[in-house]
C-alpha cells in the first residue's frame, strides 16, 4: 500500500502538462485530489479542457479555477479543505515570453507562491513539494549540474523566479518548520505536453510544411525528460519529508532529469523520424539556423545522484521512446480527430 493513499493533496496548476499527469498517477493510486488551475491563455486553452475532462470521471477529484495570485481565494481554499500535501506545479512557464511579458512571472511565481507559503503556515500540513527548474543553473560552465552548485547568476525572469521560489521556501522552512522539497525539472516533454516546448512547436511547424529555427546554429543540448519519469520522481518525493538541514530547515533539493544531455540536431532528428513512421510527416524540415536567443543556455545536464541514493530511482525512458509515445498522441489527438469532424 502506497504512503500516499487515502491523502488528500492539492495539485496548484492541475490542467497543466504535469499537474495532469501527476493528478491522475495520484488517484490511480487511490488519493483524493484538489486541483486548481487560473485556465490562462499563454497556450491553447481547449488542451487544458481536454486534461481536465480526463481527470473529472475521477469520484475523488475536485476542480477550482483559482489564480494563485488571488490571496482570498487561496485562503479559503486552505481553510475549507485541510490538505495533508501540496504539490505546487502552477507557474508561469516559459524563457522567452518571460523577456516581453515580465509582469506575468511577477504575479504567478512571485506573488502565487508566497500566497502558497502563507497559507501553509497558517493550514500547516505534511509536505510542501514546488516545482523549480534546471533554468536556475544559468550559464554554469560546470556539468552535470548539481543541487550543490552555486545558481547566482539567471539569464531570464523565469529563472530569477524559480531560484526566488527556492529561496521563499527555504525561509519559510527555516522559520515555521515547514517540510518543504523542491524540484528542478529538466526540459520536460511527452504526450499533451506544452505546445510552447520546441518538440511540439517543431511538430506543428512539419505538419505545416513550414521551416524550423534551429537557434545556436544547432550547437546546444538537453536533457531531456519524459513525463512518467517526472511524474515517478515527484511522487517518490512526495512520500518523503525532509531531514532539517544544518541550519534546522526541514528543506531539499532535488535534481530530476534523464542525466543524458541530447544533441539538438539529434533531437530534431528522432522527432522526424517519430513523426514520419506514424505518417504525419513525409519528409524532414527545412532547417533555419539562427543565433543563440536571448535568455537561452547552450546546455542542461542534471546530476541524479541524490534521486537515485534516496528513492532508487533515476530517469531512464529513452528519447526515441519518448518521442514515440508523443508523435502517436498527436496524431490521434490532432489529425485523427481533425479528419473524424470533417
Amino acid at each position: 500500500m502506497s504512503k500516499l493513499q487515502n491523502k488528500k493533496i492539492l495539485v496548484t496548476g492541475a490542467a497543466g502538462f504535469i499537474g495532469y499527469f501527476l493528478s491522475k498517477r495520484l488517484l490511480d493510486m487511490g488519493c483524493t485530489v484538489v486541483g486548481i488551475d487560473n485556465l490562462n491563455d499563454y497556450y491553447d486553452v481547449s488542451l487544458k479542457h481536454a486534461r481536465l475532462k480526463l481527470l473529472r470521471p475521477y469520484s475523488e477529484f475536485a476542480f477550482y479555477k483559482i489564480d494563485l495570485a488571488d490571496k482570498q481565494a487561496i485562503d479559503r481554499l486552505f481553510a475549507g479543505e485541510r490538505f495533508d500535501i501540496v504539490v505546487n506545479l502552477a507557474a508561469q512557464a516559459g524563457v522567452r515570453y518571460s523577456i516581453t511579458n515580465p509582469e506575468a512571472y511577477i504575479n504567478s511565481n512571485i506573488v502565487g507562491f508566497f500566497n502558497i507559503l502563507e497559507a501553509f503556515r497558517h493550514n500547516p500540513v505534511e509536505h510542501l513539494v514546488f516545482a523549480s527548474s534546471s533554468s536556475v543553473y544559468g550559464t554554469n560552465k560546470k556539468v552535470p549540474y548539481s543541487t550543490g552548485d552555486k545558481v547566482d547568476n539567471p539569464v531570464s525572469l523565469y529563472a530569477a523566479t524559480k531560484k526566488s521560489n527556492e529561496l521563499m521556501a527555504h525561509a519559510y522552512s527555516k522559520l515555521y518548520k515547514i517540510p518543504s522539497t523542491g524540484l528542478r525539472f529538466f526540459t520536460v516533454y511527452g504526450p499533451m505536453g506544452r505546445p510552447d516546448m520546441a518538440y511540439f512547436s517543431f511538430t506543428n511547424k512539419l505538419v505545416r510544411g513550414e521551416k524550423i529555427q534551429i537557434f545556436n546554429y544547432g550547437d546546444m543540448k538537453r536533457d531531456f525528460t519524459y513525463i512518467d519519469d517526472i511524474v515517478t520522481g515527484v511522487v517518490n518525493v512526495m512520500c518523503k519529508v525532509p531531514d532539517e538541514t544544518e541550519d534546522g530547515a526541514p528543506y531539499k533539493i532535488y535534481n530530476i532529469g534523464n542525466n543524458k544531455p541530447e544533441d539538438l540536431l539529434y533531437f530534431v532528428e528522432t522527432l522526424e523520424k517519430c513523426l514520419m513512421s506514424e505518417g504525419i510527416i513525409n519528409k524532414p524540415a527545412e532547417k533555419e539556423f539562427l543565433p543563440m536567443q536571448p535568455g537561452d543556455v547552450y546546455q542542461t545536464y542534471a546530476d541524479v545522484d541524490d534521486l537515485a541514493r534516496d528513492f532508487g530511482f533515476r530517469p531512464s525512458t529513452s528519447l526515441e521512446e519518448g518521442l514515440s509515445r508523443f508523435a502517436k498522441w498527436y496524431k490521434e489527438y490532432y489529425i485523427e480527430k481533425r479528419n473524424n469532424e470533417q
